[in-house]
This record gives structure tokens, sequence and C-alpha cells, in this order.
């Protein structure tokens, strides 16, 4: 309860109040917040009707004191009238707009919330579920279900830009070990950000109904900075050329408003003005517009979003790092991109074509417009990339952190910088299956092999991935599902889900053998390295797939490689018996009464009962029984 009436004051909290919450109190905080900003929302719609009927009481007014005016003798009573009218109009149009907005804003909020509680009734279809980063061929990803539909990348991820979500890609699938001092600064910055509920909310609110893609964002920049820009327009001899024509044309109006000076002057100042700036300015300020009018959204979203980040009071070293590479006053990236924002809405308004001329030959607008573009180029286009980067580097963060506290079970692994393969696991479950899950107590040795053997659906596959997932969710600086994981940091490689690939002529059993070269390669050039195999050569026949199996594994056992191998052969499990003592025989035992009984645990030894024929059996049997 104390938990749940901090976070409905949406203040900072400490990783104790955190921890404190169980999964029912998040729900519940949640369907609250939901709920109170439904009937905010009801209420700031009911405020945007009365504003409506306010607009058209003060219009309608307005015109009838004007039509009084205008037929009767009365005067200046009924102008007052109007004027005041008018007044009030604009007054009550700007509350409208403002209430508008907030009725916008409000709306993404309960957005946000409401696709949280999609996620704890298990719906992950509001996130982006990562199918173009799926890879066969990469070293753990698809064997360990990081990307696609259910996904582990689809139930973290919550970014808004694509190149968050190509940072969250990044940081689930890089399989370069790093050290222990990184993956906690990283855990500081995801926990800090956790417990700040209120700045995850609002930010992930900034977000559109499709990611902001980063991608045509700098790829559009990259046009900008190839453009031959007229440089000339930002040196000060242009300037102050302009200033003296604009001088003139002043003098020109005011000598013709006194009637020393036919007017014809000016307005032939004003059209040589006009012809210049277009002649030298026109063609640059076409060609940057059509570059970058497309992006304008994108542009004012990064506005609000770096202005989000920079608000914020973080501590923690990695956000501090953002933070400063986007950077404080005129130099900032919010500077620089808010000036943009409003170059390109002013780039937006030279359709108009009379008003271009008029504001050309009176102002020397698109002078002034793209001497403004050119200095921008100069002082802020370089630092684009960088600044892209950070906000796609804080966009993934988050999306860590509302993962980090939407698992309020999961507990934080113990990391060691060993140089070897540690993994000692205790109540350790798959993070999908939930609160059906089975935990089990492992521990691996390094340069040492387990066999586990078991029935059909007994658990081997899951616990495998289990071992893979958590793995990489330590390595992420993210909680870990286990009631105590301590492991080392170490390379990754699996082959459990080999495909074939019959359009390039790749048979399944050559899939396999393509996958153990990758294998192999990979251990020969990472020597710290835990292997996660799922019956070996399963392509070929039993005693052919047997022998195999035993030559691949004595191979890879001179190796400085630590391996974890399911499998059915019960043969396999007599490499326990070789004099190096490095392999170890594991379990998933199943009860065979009058029902298969699945315990779901892992215990030292071999299997000695099978299922696959009692469960043909049952298929069978069930089908001759049914109602033809």
């Amino acid at each position: 309860m104390l938990a749940l009436l901090y976070f409905c004051s949406e203040q900072s909290t400490s990783i104790f109040l955190v921890t404190q919450m169980t999964k029912s109190d998040i729900i519940a905080f949640y369907s609250q917040q939901s709920q109170s900003l439904a009937t905010t929302i009801a209420s700031h719609k009911a405020r945007n009707r009365a504003f409506v009927v306010g607009e058209l009481l003060t219009f309608v007014l307005m015109l009838a004191s004007l039509a009084t005016y205008a037929f009767t003798d009365k005067g200046w009573g009924l102008l007052a009238t109007a004027a005041v009218m008018l007044v009030g109009y604009v007054v009550v149009r700007h509350f409208d707009g403002k209430n508008s907005d907030k009725v916008r804003h409000l709306e993404r909020l309960k957005c946000v919330y409401d696709k949280e509680l999609r996620y704890h009734r298990g719906d992950f279809s509001a996130f982006d579920m990562g199918k173009q980063y799926v890879d066969a061929s990469h070293d753990y990803a698809f064997d360990m279900d990081l990307f696609g539909e259910q996904s582990l990348f689809q139930r973290i991820n919550r970014t808004i830009t694509t190149g968050g979500s190509d940072e969250l890609a990044r940081t689930l699938a890089d399989n370069a070990p790093t050290n222990v001092d990184q993956v906690t600064h990283h855990k500081a910055a995801i926990h800090e950000l956790a417990d700040d509920v209120s700045l995850r909310v609002d930010f992930l609110s900034l977000g559109g109904i499709k990611p902001i893609d980063t991608t045509a964002v700098l790829q559009a920049f990259e046009q900008v900075r190839q453009m031959k820009l007229p440089t000339s327009v930002g040196n000060k001899v242009s300037l102050i050329v302009a200033i003296a024509s604009l001088c003139v044309m002043v003098l020109l109006v005011v000598l013709a408003g006194l009637r020393m000076m036919s007017a014809l002057a000016a307005v032939l100042w004003a059209c040589l003005q006009a012809c210049l700036a277009l002649a030298l300015c026109g063609k640059a300020l076409s060609q940057i517009r059509a570059i970058l009018g497309y992006t304008y959204p994108s542009i004012a979203a990064f506005d609000q979003i770096v202005e989000r980040v920079l608000q914020a009071h973080l501590i923690a070293h990695e956000s501090i790092q953002i933070q400063a590479t986007l950077g404080q006053g005129d130099d900032s990236a919010q500077a620089a991109i808010h000036t943009l924002a409003r170059l390109l809405d002013r780039l937006d308004s030279r359709g108009n074509v009379v008003g271009l001329l008029l504001t050309d030959g009176l102002l020397l607008s698109d002078y002034f417009l793209l001497r403004r573009f050119v200095r921008w180029h100069e002082r802020s286009l370089s630092n684009m990339e960088a600044w892209v980067s950070a906000v796609s580097r804080f966009d993934a963060l988050v999306s860590l952190a509302t993962f980090r506290y939407n698992e309020p079970a999961a507990i934080d692994a113990n990391l060691l910088d060993y140089g070897k393969v540690v993994y000692r696991a205790r109540g350790i479950y798959h993070p999908f299956l939930g609160d059906q899950a089975v935990g089990n107590d492992f521990d691996l040795q390094d340069s040492n092999y387990y066999i586990i053997t078991g029935a059909n659906m007994a658990g081997k596959s899951t616990f495998l991935r289990a071992l893979g997932v958590n793995y990489v969710l330590a390595r992420c600086g993210l909680p870990v599902f286990a009631s105590e994981l301590t492991v080392s940091l170490f390379s990754l490689f699996s082959s459990m889900r080999t495909t074939d690939n019959l359009s390039h002529g790749i048979s399944y059993f050559n899939a396999e053998l393509l996958r153990l070269k990758q294998l192999l390669q990979h251990c020969q050039q990472s020597p710290a390295t835990l292997i996660i195999l799922d019956e070996i050569l399963r392509g070929t026949n039993s005693l052919d797939k047997l022998e195999g199996s035993r030559l691949f594994l004595q191979h890879v056992a001179q190796l400085p490689v630590t391996g974890v191998i399911a499998t059915h052969d019960l043969e396999l499990s007599k490499m326990a018996n070789e004099p190096s003592g490095r392999f170890h025989n594991y379990c998933f035992e199943i009860a065979l009464d009058d029902h298969i009984t699945y315990s779901y645990r892992i215990t030292p030894g071999v299997a000695r009962n099978q299922n696959a024929t009692r469960l043909l059996q049952s298929m069978i049997q069930s089908l001759e029984e049914a109602p033809k």
C-alpha cells in the first residue's frame, strides 16, 4: 500500500520502494492511472464543448454588433461591443487550443498506461516484435526467441524511434563480452529510470502511431551535407548589403508616405529586392525543403524528446553521459533542433507565392531564412548524428527500465570478471512461463559438458532456453528470472532450431553441419564460450547421429569451451565414463502411471522413462473412440 501511494504521487522513489511492489500492485497502479486520466479527459472534453459555444457566441455577437452599426445611426458603442467580442473570440479560441493540446497529451498518457495493462494480460500486440532483426544465422538470437512474435524483444520494446529500436536490438544480440563495470553502469541507469515512472510515461507519450524514422532523418541530413549551399549569404558582407538595402526600402517608403517622392520608386525597389532574393536563395531553399520537408514531423518530435531528456534530473553515469552529449546552452541539441524546426516551419510557409513576393520584396525573407540555415548548417549539422544516437540510447534505456519495473519478481544477477565460464543458478526459470514456471538449480563448471536426457515435453529445451535467455538479460543489466544467479561474462552460442533452405539447395542435415562449423569457428575465436545444443545431428539416422554426436563432442571438448547438450540418445550419456571427467549427466524424469506426470525438475543422472509410445497410443485410442 505504501508503494502504491507513492506511485500515485508520481514522484521519484528509491530502489527499496520499487522492489516492494508486486505485480498486482503495478497492475492496480496502471489501472488507477488509466481511470483517473479517463475522468480528466472527459472533463477537458466537456470544457472544449463550452469553449466552442463561447467561440460561436462571441463571433455571432461581433457580427450582430457590426450589422447593427451598419444599419442604424448608433455608432461607437456598437463598434466597442464588436471590438470586445473580437477580443473575447480570440481569447476563447486561444484557451480552446490549449485545452485541445492538453486533451491530446492526456490521451497519449492514457494510451501508455493502457498498453502496459495489455502487457500484463499477456497481450504484446501493441509493441513491435522486431521481425526485421530475426536472423537464423545469429549466434543465439534465433534459438532464444529474442526477436519475432511473442519474443523477448516484443516484451521489452517500448521504443518511440527506429534508432532506439535498433539500439535495443543491438543490446540484446551483441555477443561481445563487456566488462562488469560497463554492465554495472548500464544497470544503474536502468534502475534509475525504472524508479522514475512519470519520466518514462511522459517520454513514451511523445511517440506517435509509428516510431520516428531516425534512419530517414539521418539520410536527409546527409543529403543536406552534400548540398552546395551559397555560403556567401552567411558572411558579414552580405549581411551589411542586405541591411543597407532594407534601409533604402524603409527610406523610400517614408519619403513616399511624406509625398516627397513617388511611390513607384519604393515599388520598383521592392520588386528588385524580391527578384534578387528569389534568384540568389530560391533554388537552395527549394532544395532544402524538398529534402527536409517530409522530416518536419520527426524533427518537431525530436525537439520535444530532447527537451524532456534534458529536463530530467538524472545521476546515473550513463544517463549523465547522454545528457552531456545533448549538451546545454546555444550549442545544445535542444537549441539546434528547435531552430531547425522553426526553419522548416518557415520553409513550409513559402508555398504562398503572393506572401513570398511581399515578404521578399519588403523584408528579404528568403535571404535571412537561407542565412539562418547556412549558419545552422555550419554550427550544428555535424553534431546531428551524435545527438540522434544519444536519443536512441535513451530510448532503449526507457524500454529496458520499463521491463525492469514491470517484472518485480525478477532479481539482479551477480556478475563476475573471471575470464572463464561461471554459471551458478538457483531457482532459474524461463521468463515467458510466468507463474506456472518451475525453478531449477544448476551449476556449470568451466570447460565441462552437461548431457541432459529426458522424455518429450519433459522440459529439456525450455530449460536450455532459460539458461540462455537469463544470461542475455544479466549481460544487458536487466533482472533475471531466478532466486539467485551468478555468472561471469562470456560468449554464448547455441544450436537448437536449425532450418533448411531449399531455395538455396541446403538440406536440413547440411544446414546442421554448417551450423556446427559456425559454432567451431566461433569457439576458436572466443575461448570463454558457453555452447547450448539441442539434439545434435537430428537430420540423420540414429546410429550415425550417435557416432557423429560423440565425435563432435570429443572434438569440441579439446577447446576451452563449456557446453550444455540435450539429447534423446541415452547412449551419449556414457561419455560421462570417460577419464577426463568433464562430462556429466542430468535428466528431466517423468512418472509413468495411469497418466504421465511431468515434474520439470532437473536432477543428476540419466532419464529412464520415455513417453513417445505412450503418447502415440493415447492419441490413436482417442481417435478410435471418437464418434464417427
